[in-house]
């Protein structure tokens, strides 16, 4: 069983409308798969693991590396920080369960939790965003939050991170 499957809940919904179409995505640390009603529980279970299959597969198509979390690192800080915020290194981590990231500016180490790989980039780029932010200045105050909000979809990547917690939170395990 792969690490992601192993996290995630699989919520099966059945159609009276769906009538020979299969399909499933992820929603925060749930997978949701979508069956026509009709479907047996042996067809159904099938198709659970046929799209859950399909779904890690394409994840692992679209994740990135350390190696490509280090690079989109430099870029961005070449973009918004005019490179004066280059990181010592910038990796995935599993042992971050409360927060998105951190940065240890004395080691000029970034690491983002891997709950974040399944999210868009864009949202990974503002976190990323963020930690470098911690580069330059160490605390959350007002010369922070302007260098964050240099980048554009700060406001809009901030919604969806506190959406997917609450909705986790109000979630039952």
């Amino acid at each position: 069983m792969t690490e992601a499957r192993i996290e995630a809940r699989i919520e099966v919904r059945r159609s009276a409308r769906r009538r020979r179409t299969v399909s499933a995505y992820r929603d925060g640390d749930r997978i949701v798969v979508l069956i026509p009603a009709s479907m047996t529980a042996a067809q159904e279970a099938h198709w659970v693991e046929r799209m859950i299959a399909s779904l890690d597969r394409k994840e692992q198509r679209t994740k990135r590396s350390d190696a490509d979390l280090s690079r989109r690192a430099g870029e961005l800080n070449d973009e918004y920080f005019g490179g004066l915020a280059t990181p010592a290194s910038v990796a995935w981590v599993t042992n971050q369960r409360t927060r998105w990231g951190s940065c240890t500016p004395s080691d000029r180490s970034i690491r983002l939790s891997h709950r974040l790989q399944p999210m868009p980039a864009w949202v990974q780029d503002y976190v990323l965003v963020h930690e470098l932010a911690h580069l330059l200045v160490a605390g959350h105050n007002a010369d922070f939050w302007e260098l964050v909000n240099a980048y554009p979809l700060a406001e809009k990547a901030q919604g969806f991170l506190a959406g997917w917690a609450a909705g986790s939170a109000a979630t039952p395990p």
